[in-house]
């Protein structure tokens, strides 16, 4: 089974946006611009644990990275706190972790 990707980035903005209130119109198109590119890595990542390539301790780990990542993107922008931009990248990333473990076990 494969993920809509686009859907999924999506619903990770949506999750952004519930962690960041009041300063979403301030970063909205930054944050949707950088999750636009790294949708291509994402799309990788989940095809490759939907397809068995990797395991769950190596999807985990790749997984946390692309967490740093997303939450290092969120900290550069200056309006918002550390503790709102590590809120925001967890909720994105769990968004696209539940995808997953939903398309996996579809699959099984």
């Amino acid at each position: 089974m494969n993920i809509n990707i686009n859907e999924v980035v999506t619903d990770m903005l949506t999750a952004i946006k519930g962690t960041v209130e009041g300063n979403w119109k301030k970063v909205e198109s930054t944050v949707n611009q950088f999750l636009q590119n790294r949708k291509e890595s994402l799309e990788l990542l989940v095809q490759l644990r939907i397809d068995g390539q990797i395991d769950q301790e190596e999807y985990d780990s790749r997984l946390a990275d692309e967490k740093l990542v997303v939450e290092a993107e969120l900290n550069a922008l200056t309006v918002l706190s550390k503790a709102i931009a590590q809120n925001a990248a967890n909720a994105a990333i769990a968004i696209l972790d539940k995808a997953v473990k939903a398309a996996i076990s579809a699959a099984i």
